[in-house]
């Protein structure tokens, strides 16, 4: 980590607000909540009030469930990069891999990144 040093709820917090502000910006609208924990050479990140009620309503079929998971994993996907570079500019550690997913049940969306080092032993 770069200097001053953070603790792990800090950075944890960092993450949090990084990712509330990038669901603003490039996904149209902030999520209710937002979980991050650091766990090792992972991030684990649940945004919670993810679906707007227009998508929950889309969710009561087969097919809406197939739109809504098929335009937030492209809407995810296009802007992915810019969510890497700031988590990157958070915990400054190679990001190997990014995935997520949401749930149309409960609205919460899981984002997963393995990082290139222990987390926690660099805090």
């Amino acid at each position: 980590m770069n200097t001053p040093k953070y603790t792990k709820g800090q950075i944890e917090a960092q993450i949090s607000d990084a990712v509330s502000k990038f669901e603003k910006v490039y996904m149209g609208r902030g999520p209710k909540g937002i979980k991050t924990r650091i766990i090792q050479n992972h991030i684990l990140i649940i945004i919670d009030g993810y679906l707007c009620q227009a998508e929950q309503n889309l969710a009561n079929n087969d097919q809406g469930i197939k739109l809504i998971k098929g335009m937030r994993t492209a809407l995810f996907e296009n802007a992915r990069n810019h969510l890497e570079e700031l988590i990157n500019d958070i915990v400054n550690i190679e990001i190997v891999s990014m995935h997520s997913d949401v749930s149309t049940r409960t609205g919460e969306k899981v984002i997963v990144l393995t990082v290139s080092c222990d987390i926690e032993e660099r805090i």
